[in-house]
């Protein structure tokens, strides 16, 4: 404090006494340096690192940390590192078995020692006696990837699909909790459509998928009818043939693929086609007569598409083409050839 009011009473003999500037001007050095060394902190906050009051002090070397988990590191003040993070089990630890009951727990792979299976699982418990009907009692349902029930001691039949794959095991329940894995060999298929480089747009395109090779001579029923462009098929390993149809007339495509067991089986199928619309005109560039009658046919004469209307819009596969057209009683034709991606509009003279 003494050096304070100094301090205030050098600066008021600074301002008013100026017979004294030569005094001041002396012992200005000594008051600075005594309010430094009183007031150090608040010095050092005011002028930052400056050198003039401050030397520049090296920073302290940051020490390094071993690459870790979060949770495996001790917290400050040497306490003892929290457990890893673990998965809760299906059945809670707390949760009380009825007496006479066992716990089952269930779970999938890819294949045997293949990788879990995550999810699309249906399980279904039935008893392994049949009802006096000859039918098998079904007792529990779940689509949990890894389901733990408790069931009755007693048998059981396990059955268990992964889309159009399947397994199926006895079980039985005694005193102890059972374990079940189950081996299902599957994987997915994702199919689309493209005319060129360009991607046929959901809606336009579908799939029929078959088992076995196209080239095999027995007749089959698909297996899955209708499958849209980028949807996930799941089937069991193997391999199956699939009709792609782009539109609803002859641009057809037949291909075999292999699905592997725990992959997805990504397939693109390349239509030669283009999207054609017909119009009937009275003279070049004119309007469509309306109420007109359409057969697009091969230069063999077989039929691939009628329908009426001013603007047939067709999908035809790449080739040549005739175009007839029926108004008012009368018959106009016209010869036209369709080329791969090449979307175009036919016109019909009525001449």
């Amino acid at each position: 404090m003494r050096h304070e009011i100094a301090a205030i009473r050098l600066k008021k003999t600074t301002m008013h006494r100026g017979g004294f500037k030569r005094r001041v001007r002396a012992l200005l050095p000594a008051a600075v340096a005594l309010l430094l060394l009183s007031f150090p902190q608040q010095a050092a906050a005011q002028f930052g690192s400056s050198s003039l009051f401050n030397p520049p002090v090296p920073p302290a070397p940051i020490p390094s940390v071993p690459d870790a988990a979060p949770e495996n590191l001790a917290p400050p003040g040497g306490g003892v590192a929290p457990e890893p993070k673990r998965p809760a089990p299906s059945l809670p630890q707390t949760t009380p078995i009825p007496p006479g009951h066992v716990p089952l727990s269930l779970s999938a792979e890819f294949g045997s020692g293949g990788s879990p299976i995550t999810g699309e699982l249906e399980w279904r418990i039935y008893a392994d006696k049949p009802e006096p009907s000859g039918a098998f009692k079904l007792v529990k349902e779940e689509k949990s990837p890894t389901p733990t029930m408790l069931l009755p001691a007693g048998g059981y039949v396990v059955a268990v699909s992964f889309g159009l794959a399947s397994a199926v095991k006895p079980v039985q329940l005694r005193a102890e909790p059972v374990h079940q894995i189950f081996d299902i060999p599957a994987g997915g298929l994702r199919l689309e459509g493209r005319v060129g480089d360009a991607r046929i747009p959901t809606g336009q395109i579908s799939f029929d998928i078959y088992k076995g090779s196209q080239f095999e001579p027995t007749e089959r029923r698909p297996l899955v009818q209708s499958v849209q462009s980028g949807d996930v098929v799941l089937l069991p390993e193997g391999t199956y043939h699939f009709v792609s149809t782009y539109g609803d007339a002859n641009s057809v495509v037949r291909s075999d693929i292999r699905v592997t067991s725990g992959k997805l089986t990504d397939a693109t199928v390349n239509h030669r086609a283009a999207i054609i619309t017909l119009k009937l005109v009275s003279a070049e560039g004119g309007e469509a007569l309306a109420n007109t009658a359409w057969s697009v046919m091969t230069p063999a004469g077989d039929v691939i598409k009628e329908s009426v209307g001013a603007f047939p819009r067709y999908i035809l596969a790449e080739g040549d083409y005739r175009a007839i057209a029926r108004n008012e009683g009368r018959v106009y034709e016209r010869g036209f050839k369709v080329v791969a991606g090449v979307d175009s509009e036919i016109e019909v003279l009525a001449k």
